[in-house]
């Protein structure tokens, strides 16, 4: 489709359509993610995530995904603490059961010195673990190391592949695969997920199948969030799936989150409302994303 206008009865003679075509926007497919600028003048570094990200997203061929299922969901709160809820869990162990099966709290940050002696044992076991998992991963040609351009830059990203707790498969009630058929070339389960975050969205790529999620202001007050699961263009629910289990956590997760962001934006209206600070230990991600918008809107003159 070329956008022309191709249909305009009753409009008179000297009606030139071709004046009133569809405009044109700038967009790539960065490993079958699809980013879209409306602005006429692209960000140059949106180079830098597609270098990162062809090769992380390759084996999990996303072009040919095919979409299982999505939700929208509202949320009563601005955009910026939709994307604030998003990029810390500091939250998590006390709002999201769920999704604490698969996730594992220390990858989110903790403060070293409120640890007992038992615990600061384990947290460093846990990523000497970690980077062993890591080194492995990469060795046999999976990507893995953390990548993060949250700062100074204009395409704002980061990039890991995450350890899944528990089975170690993917992110559901038991941690166990959702689909028999894994996504694009995948032939291994415990390949972990690859996260992946945007200045406006967020996303899970797993074995069996993913989960991307991005959010649209719709005003000062109103978000909408979009969740979408995908799975190999192949398989077949209720053969190779249940919808129930690979929806299930991402589900409970959002509508979860959507009850925190109303709350937060209600206090943050109210009179006595006064600002607190982050923690530098599990909320960094938050001073970082703060850091890049006032940035970006000193960049554009405001």
């Amino acid at each position: 489709m070329s956008g022309e206008l191709s249909y305009a009865p009753h409009m008179g003679k000297d009606f030139d359509k071709s004046c009133k075509n569809l405009k044109a926007v700038n967009f790539k497919s960065i490993g079958g993610l699809i980013y879209v600028c409306l602005s006429d003048n692209p960000p140059e570094d949106i180079e830098d995530l597609e270098k990162v990200m062809h090769e992380r997203l390759a084996p999990y061929d996303v072009r040919n995904a095919k979409v299982a299922h999505q939700v929208d969901v509202i949320e009563k709160g601005n955009w910026k603490l939709t994307i604030e809820n998003n990029r810390e869990c500091y939250h998590c162990s006390a709002n999201h059961p769920e999704l604490c099966v698969s996730f594992i709290d220390l990858d989110f940050g903790y403060d070293p010195e409120s640890l007992s002696p038992e615990d600061r044992e384990e947290a460093e076991a846990h990523f000497a673990m970690y980077q062993e998992r890591t080194k492995n991963w990469e060795a046999e040609g999976f990507p893995s190391a953390t990548v993060e351009r949250t700062k100074n830059v204009v395409t704002n990203f980061r990039s890991q592949r995450l350890i899944i707790s528990g089975a170690g498969e993917s992110q559901t009630e038991d941690a166990t695969a959702a689909s028999s058929k894994l996504m694009g070339h995948m032939t291994r389960k415990d390949l972990g997920d690859m996260h992946l975050w945007g200045h406006n969205s967020w996303s899970h790529f797993m074995g069996d199948h993913a989960v991307t999620s991005f959010a649209i202001p719709l005003s000062a007050d109103t978000t909408l969030v979009r969740t979408k699961w995908l799975v190999h263009k192949d398989a077949v629910e209720g053969v190779d799936y249940d919808l129930d289990k690979l929806t299930h956590v991402w589900i409970e997760t959002t509508e979860q989150d959507a009850k925190l962001v109303a709350r937060s934006h209600a206090g943050i209206l109210d009179s006595a409302y006064e600002p607190g600070p982050y923690s530098r230990f599990t909320e960094g991600a938050l001073n970082d994303f703060a850091t890049w918008y006032v940035d970006r809107m000193r960049a554009n003159g405001y």
